[in-house]
């Protein structure tokens, strides 16, 4: 076992629910203003080829926390159990010394067995939370907090950070709830971002022309399946027909959006908090600061609410990291990560090799690629799978693909193959492709287009070799 040793590391983990990378400004965002969660970038890196490999917010925590891919780590699902068998990084942090803690949305299960075992520290929101008052729970028991979600995540967090033994390395896990639905922001952001004011994306009207099935029978479209407690006022009469389809969208849009930044602004507000307290106490040029995301989520984009889908604005996490001893202010990295490689590249930060503490891990360290570094055999691509086959709200199918940097493949299986919370039903499979250099808004499927003949035989190759890498079995039919 390592001892603590005061020029090892810290870790603070921000990590918020459904934060879009396109709705940051250090990550070009139109719509929103985000100068706290920029200091990161200003200060350390952004990297912006960092991808989900479930788009679906437990199965995006239980591979964080362990490395490895949802097959592995049992989670596949929303609704799915973690199983305390698989190691986690906190877990190996805490026998090497480290302090750890956990504040906010957990969202691994529904049961006592399934609730935060490796941290010193917990206390987190039953299933999603509340944004106002929210009961959370701890090892003391149950009870109902005061205030504002964002802002009591960061009072536990500080105030944590305040009583820990400073000869002591720390891992600390802030997980806000915000910005999932339903959006609820604070009083006090109610001001910003009026309706009418917010920039609509180029792809908000989307018909789909070349997609598959599958996407026609997603039920996640601005215009039709936005709840009235999601846009927070009742539709006027004469947006409701089928024929007022394209008002319709514009007037829920402003409305959703609005909600939506609006909660983010508190989660900006608060980074800020945690960045000062770190640099006004001296622990700013040996921490690890990362801000991300379980997912990326669809802000219009396509038409769409919501994420689960392999197209890019759900795809892609945000990840910003400031870690002054090691990474170059204002550095930016362009190479592939996934949130698999989360677990490795921190346990590699705080001195210790993933493949001797984490055995089950997948993932590989992309510390050298934060230096500038970037290994000779470095991923030239990422895969991707989605379980929660035909999900009861949002129907969203079974599929599975692979990006590199200049083409997708998507090959919706359409099965929910016994997956918890999946629909026992089956589907024709189809395939999309894209072009993401010629098409990076992924409009135009071009699967079956002939000019683009070998490069899908060379994705398919691909498909079946990170299939095989990660032990991962293909889809073989009912």
């Amino acid at each position: 076992m390592t001892t603590a040793s005061a020029d090892r590391p810290n870790i603070v983990f921000i990590m918020s629910d459904d934060h879009a990378a396109h709705a940051i400004s250090a990550y070009g965002s139109k719509v929103n203003e985000t100068p706290q969660i920029d200091r990161l970038a200003t200060e350390g890196a952004r990297m912006d080829a960092v991808y989900c490999t479930n788009a679906i917010c437990s199965p995006s925590r239980a591979s964080i926390l362990t490395g490895t891919y949802s097959h592995v780590n049992n989670v596949p699902s929303i609704y799915s159990e973690f199983d305390h068998r698989t190691p986690t990084y906190a877990r190996v942090l805490r026998e090497n010394g480290y302090a750890t803690a956990l504040f906010g949305k957990w969202h691994l299960g529904h049961t006592q067995e399934s609730l935060p075992r490796d941290f010193d520290e917990w206390k987190i929101f039953p299933g999603q939370g509340e944004y106002h008052d929210p009961v959370m729970i701890s090892d003391a028991g149950e009870e109902t907090v005061p205030g504002y979600a964002t802002d009591i995540v960061t009072d536990l967090s500080l105030a944590w950070l305040g009583e820990r033994a400073p000869d002591e390395p720390f891992c600390l896990m802030i997980h806000h709830k915000a910005p999932h639905r339903p959006w609820v922001p604070d009083e006090k952001h109610k001001h910003l971002y009026p309706v009418g004011s917010i920039p609509e994306p180029d792809t908000l009207f989307d018909d789909y022309a070349t997609k598959s099935r599958a996407v026609h029978e997603a039920k996640m479209t601005i215009a039709n399946d936005l709840k009235a407690d999601d846009v927070k006022e009742e539709l006027p009469e004469h947006l409701r027909g089928a024929e007022s389809t394209v008002e319709r969208t514009r007037w829920n849009y402003q409305r959703y959006m609005r909600d939506y930044l609006q909660c983010i602004q508190s989660i900006d507000d608060n980074v800020g908090r945690v960045l000062d307290y770190l640099d006004e106490h001296g622990l700013g040029e040996n921490t690890i600061v990362v801000y991300t995301s379980d997912q990326g989520f669809f802000l219009g984009d396509h038409g769409w609410y919501d994420k689960r889908f392999i197209y890019d604005e759900s795809l892609q996490m945000p990840f910003l990291i400031r870690w002054p001893r090691e990474i170059s202010a204002g550095t930016r990295v362009d190479d592939i990560v996934t949130n698999v490689d989360f677990a490795a590249a921190f346990l590699d930060m705080c001195g210790l090799d993933d493949s001797d503490v984490l055995p089950t891990s997948q993932g590989r360290s992309f510390r050298s690629v934060l230096q500038g570094r970037t290994p000779d055999d470095w991923p030239e691509s990422m895969y991707y799978r989605y379980w929660e086959h035909d999900d009861p709200e949002h129907h969203a199918w079974a599929h599975y693909g692979v990006r590199t940097k200049t083409h997708k493949l998507v090959y919706f299986y359409a099965d929910g193959l016994g997956t918890v919370g999946a629909a026992d039903t089956s589907y024709e499979p189809e395939w999309e492709m894209y072009d993401l250099v010629a098409d990076p808004q992924e409009l135009n499927n071009v699967a079956d287009d002939p000019q683009y003949a070998e490069i899908r035989a060379d994705l398919e190759a691909e498909l079946a070799r990170l299939q095989k890498y990660y032990r991962d079995e293909p889809y073989e039919g009912r």
